[in-house]
């Protein structure tokens, strides 16, 4: 029986760190999306804010985020350990766990692996909204209290055993965080965006919406195939085993349903683009694709294949309506990281309710109050802080010039753009 619980801990724990790495990789989805929708002279900027704001994430969520979220140890709270457990409390044999009676799935290490890759991905939502014209080292600052204290905090209320929980709480349900990730991300980035304003030449003076295009769509593109491979981990990590028949076909049916969401979020964006504008719009495809996986997360596992479709579709014909919406009240989000993060991670919690008997709809505003509220306000005084200490918006100047210029000396394109950086 010790055997076999043993070979069931490895392969449990090997599928959990598979997962977290699939997510990991979704840095470099996020990395490619943005680098595609922004103009040629802040590529390099972006390309140097998204690495570095996935090691700051991984460091503070060392440090004391991991604490904050799964504050109990290792001895009373196997499934979620304290920080010490990661600083040196054992290595979490099965054996060990055996003996004392316990079950466990995973390790400390590996809880911690899979945790630390989604906090960096809430932080990269918050890298596309204020790009092209936010300081970079201001953003690596608001970067260190995001991963290290906001968003530990609700990730705690809501997965770490605090008030929101489904379990003793007010029954707030989100499977794999489409409010616990993406809404905190979003409520972030809009802070940030209100604080910033928007892009220069973005709006006319008469109330004009001048668009203002990406360099590269293949890359963009390369970008939402590569978030869409690493949503399985995203998503199908979140069922946590794999190591018996039950777990084994949870997780089939979560990687189904996640692929069916994006698919439906693809075609409903197309179509919506095509009915108001005439054209298949490329950048509102993409975006329907992450709208359907960001509605799906909240619950990829109860719905059938059909109704996740569905459910992704939404998601779809949202994104497009909340990138025309935020434009028009001169919200200028280059990648439209508010809309797909924002407005359809609220659609994914609240679509729990169409397929979760245990979900009521009272929870799951209250959820979505809650996470909105608190990393909004959080994030507003701590971007308010920052830009009353040392800015955080670049010159008029040298958002003409380029953040690849005046933040890392360095120009991605120096053959096509020409010198400084310039269109």
């Amino acid at each position: 029986m010790e055997a076999i619980t043993e070979v069931q801990y490895a392969l449990d724990t090997f599928y959990f760190l598979v997962c977290g790495a699939l997510v990991m990789w979704m840095a470099a989805g996020f990395t490619m999306l943005e680098a595609g929708m922004v103009r040629a002279k802040n590529t390099t900027e972006i390309l140097t804010k998204n690495i570095t704001l996935y090691s700051i994430a991984c460091i503070m969520y060392l440090l004391m985020g991991y604490g904050i979220m799964y504050p109990g140890d290792g001895a009373s709270s196997i499934y979620w350990p304290g920080l010490h457990g990661i600083l040196g409390g054992g290595d979490n044999s099965a054996a060990d766990v055996i003996a004392s009676g316990g079950d466990i799935y995973y390790s400390n290490l590996s809880d911690f692996f899979f945790q630390v890759v989604f906090v960096a991905t809430a932080m990269s939502i918050v890298s596309g909204a204020v790009a092209e014209r936010m300081k970079l080292w201001a953003f690596l600052v608001f970067c260190i209290v995001m991963t290290g204290f906001i968003y530990p905090m609700q990730g705690f209320w809501n997965w770490g055993g605090g008030f929101l929980t489904a379990d003793g709480g007010v029954g707030y349900v989100d499977f794999a965080g489409s409010g616990t990730v993406h809404l905190a991300g979003a409520a972030a980035a809009l802070a940030g965006v209100l604080l910033l304003g928007a892009r220069k030449g973005k709006y006319g003076p008469n109330g004009q919406i001048n668009p203002i295009t990406g360099a590269n769509m293949p890359l963009a593109t390369l970008g939402t195939f590569i978030l869409w491979l690493g949503w399985f981990g995203f998503n199908g990590g979140s069922e946590l085993k794999l190591s018996d028949v039950g777990e084994a076909n949870a997780v089939a049916k979560v990687f189904v349903n996640t692929n069916a969401a994006a698919a439906g979020g693809v075609i409903a964006a197309l179509i919506t683009a095509r009915l108001m504008f005439g054209k298949a719009d490329l950048t509102m495809v993409l975006n329907g694709a992450l709208a359907g996986l960001v509605a799906i997360t909240a619950m990829p596992l109860d719905p059938s294949p059909l109704l996740s479709t569905f459910i992704g579709a939404i998601g779809g014909v949202l994104v497009v309506f909340s990138i025309l919406g935020l434009d028009k009240m001169k919200i200028d989000d280059p990648v439209g990281a508010i809309s797909v993060h924002g407005v359809v991670g609220i659609w994914g919690v609240m679509a729990v309710v169409l397929s979760n008997a245990d979900a009521t709809f009272l929870g799951q505003l209250t959820g979505v109050g809650v996470i909105f509220g608190w990393v909004f306000v959080a994030s507003l005084i701590t971007w308010a802080i920052i830009k009353a200490v040392m800015g955080i918006r670049v010159t008029e100047e040298e958002e003409y010039q380029g953040l690849d210029i005046t933040d890392c000396g360095l120009e991605a394109y120096p053959e096509f753009t020409g010198a400084r950086g310039h269109n």
